[in-house]
């Protein structure tokens, strides 16, 4: 009969009880050996330690520590990180490659609800939904009272889309229930049949800017994606378009959206800024162009519990030497593709 192989829950006592309700801790047990204590929040004490030394596999998730050369050194059977939420980046460095230890992810899991309030976005952009909710003098006018806010429409929209990511791909395929739009990506590590085949068509940033009615963004936070939507870039969108970001605020150059949402021309719907949260005298917070939401469009509640699933699948296959759907490389890692 083949040994259980012994493991350690690395998290936030919040994200333990957001992710193992009895149930899911129960499946949990029965695919690998859990010392007594089974959770820790923190890697240093002694007690962490003892438990680190034996475990041959990591169950990480929100609140994690980082796993430094150090804490690698005092887990010698280390074989496997199964991380339980999204990107691994603040996680894991390049050293825990080096050692041969494997490290999967839940983000495409993650990548679910934040493709569903992408499209919730983006078809709300389409009839400027949040603003003209917050528009007290014209909300309750009817239609007809409506200006200032380009075609109200759905229909025969041009969606851009910067980044392929998990999360990118997901929105383009499910923009196929939005009747007559077209899709393009700016991605320049796509693949132009890949693209294809999901159902929009790769470009570049420069010949997508001047087409689209709604800008979503999916790229990773890299030093090279900071600012990627700056002042000249929102100045090539058309008038009434729509800034849409559920990826990173770093992405965007804030003073420069909330200046062209200030004049009207742009519209934008953020569920991530820079900084986050906004200061309370950030000008994003006084444009009633701008919707801005506090970062929900992740799991949350019972959305938690398809990450957990997912990383006990992933952690039965591994556990049973078969392949893994959602491993993590070293080079997915240097793209930032493992956000």
């Amino acid at each position: 009969m083949q040994t259980k192989p012994p493991a350690l829950v690395v998290m936030s006592r919040s994200s333990l009880e957001a992710h193992f309700d009895r149930p899911r801790l129960q499946r949990l047990s029965e695919v690998v050996a859990l010392d007594d204590p089974f959770w820790t929040d923190e890697l240093d004490t002694p007690q962490a330690r003892a438990r680190l030394a034996r475990a041959e596999v990591l169950v990480t998730s929100w609140g994690a520590p980082a796993l430094t050369p150090s804490r690698l050194d005092a887990a010698p059977r280390l074989r496997a990180v199964m991380h339980a939420a999204g990107s691994v980046r603040e996680l894991v460095g390049a050293d825990v490659w080096r050692r041969g230890i494997r490290v999967t992810s839940a983000a495409d899991a993650n990548a679910v609800p934040v493709a569903e309030y992408t499209l919730a976005a983006i078809i709300f952009a389409g009839k400027k939904a949040p603003f003209l909710a917050a528009d007290r003098e014209r909300a309750y006018g009817g239609w007809g009272s409506v200006s200032g806010y380009g075609d109200l429409s759905n229909f025969e929209r041009t969606v851009g889309l910067v980044g392929f990511s998990r999360i990118g791909r997901r929105v383009v395929e499910m923009l196929k229930v939005i009747s007559g739009t077209e899709c393009l990506v700016a991605d320049p590590y796509a693949d132009p049949e890949e693209v294809a085949r999901a159902g929009a068509r790769l470009v570049t940033l420069d010949e997508m800017l001047p087409q689209v009615h709604v800008l979503s963004l999916h790229a990773p936070e890299l030093a090279e994606t900071r600012h990627l939507i700056g002042a000249e870039q929102l100045r090539r969108l058309p008038d009434f378009a729509t800034v849409v970001n559920t990826a990173r605020g770093s992405l965007v150059d804030a003073d420069a959206l909330a200046a062209e949402c200030r004049s009207g021309r742009l519209f934008a719907i953020l569920d991530v800024t820079d900084p986050e949260p906004l200061p309370v005298d950030s000008q994003l917070r006084q444009v009633a162009n701008v919707m801005v939401t506090p970062h929900i469009a992740g799991s949350l509640g019972t959305e938690i519990g398809r990450l957990t699933d997912h990383v006990l699948d992933e952690l039965s296959r591994w556990a049973s030497r078969r392949p893994l759907q959602a491993e993590i490389t070293e080079e997915h890692w240097a793209l930032g593709l493992s956000a």
